[in-house]
């Protein structure tokens, strides 16, 4: 099935799950789309099959919390995940016995990014402490390191050679991996016309667009080459200017954000109009929202999970 402006319209939440006490912060498909993986501020880790359509295992981080968690490239098996308690080292944990595998420690603030590459264990993390590092899975120590300024969310491209920094919440710039301490090689002015914080950067799936979501009730998609805004979504709901995760659909056809009264919002990446709001029924925010990048199916979380599917009986 391909993804249209019907089918998108079509989706229903397929499953509920409250396995949370506290808000999830977090959600992360594996590659092949078969497992997801949630954190949460209750510091809890939950393993979902998405085969199965069930939660499969809890673990938990008690003693460093968790906020960004991501699966490691090409592996179901381990992850890598930021800390919000006692200090902010990077973790990486192997889900199949619960134990740490290696330690990444250099930010002395708390990590606002966290992306790993989509071709080896490589992987960066932005931080307040205002500063991107590079890391690799194999080793302890920080490969590479860049001082954007400001606050740095940050992104892999698909292919693993560039990464995206958004800073100050005002510019994106452009880093090729292989010649990062030369500075970035672009550098896009990109201001909305409302004061607010930009929150997240992605790449499209493609590799043509850069999806920038902010605290501020919009969000805007740029082209990856030019930096120009394609186009400026908003009018969904965000008046306490809290973090709410944008996402991609896998074909890169459209774009979608989660809102404080628990819909999620859709519009078309190509004519820029809002093909869909869809009511998850989520008693609060949408904090965090993910495509699966294989399978015909999206999750959205507050303190509840929901995994959506589409209702083909509709088309």
């Amino acid at each position: 099935m391909k993804l249209t402006d019907s089918v998108i319209r079509s989706f229903r939440v397929a499953r509920t799950y409250r396995e949370n006490s506290e808000k999830i912060n977090c959600v992360d498909y594996c590659s092949n789309g078969e497992n997801a993986i949630s954190s949460s501020d209750d510091d809890c880790i939950v393993l979902y099959d998405i085969r199965e359509g069930k939660p499969k295992r809890t673990l938990y981080s008690k003693k460093y919390g968790v906020d960004l968690i991501r699966y490691t490239h090409g592996d179901a098996q381990t992850v890598v995940y930021s800390s919000n308690k006692v200090d902010d080292t990077i973790r990486f944990l192997s889900l199949s016995d619960n134990k740490f595998i290696r330690y990444f420690q250099g930010h002395t603030a708390r990590v606002i990014g966290l992306s790993m590459s989509p071709v080896d264990s490589t992987f960066i993390s932005g931080s307040l402490d205002k500063t991107i590092r590079i890391w690799d899975l194999r080793s302890k120590n920080c490969q590479g390191l860049t001082y954007p300024k400001g606050k740095p969310v940050c992104s892999f491209d698909p292919e693993g050679l560039i990464f995206a920094a958004g800073v100050e919440s005002q510019a994106l710039k452009l880093y090729d991996l292989r010649a990062f301490d030369k500075g970035p090689f672009a550098c896009f002015e990109t201001r909305f016309n409302r004061v607010c914080d930009w929150t997240g950067v992605k790449f499209s799936n493609d590799g043509k667009q850069i999806l920038i979501s902010t605290n501020g009730g919009v969000i805007c998609v740029l082209n990856a080459f030019s930096g120009s805004v394609l186009h400026t979504f908003s009018g969904y709901n965000n008046s306490k200017g809290i973090f709410l995760e944008a996402c991609f659909t896998p074909d890169s056809q459209f774009a979608m954000i989660g809102s404080e009264d628990g819909r999620v919002h859709v519009w078309s990446t190509e004519s820029g109009m809002k093909v869909a709001v869809l009511d998850g029924k989520h008693p609060g925010p949408i904090n965090t929202l993910q495509f699966n990048p294989r399978y015909m199916t999206f999750a959205s979380a507050c303190t509840n999970m929901a995994f959506w599917l589409p209702c083909v009986d509709n088309l």
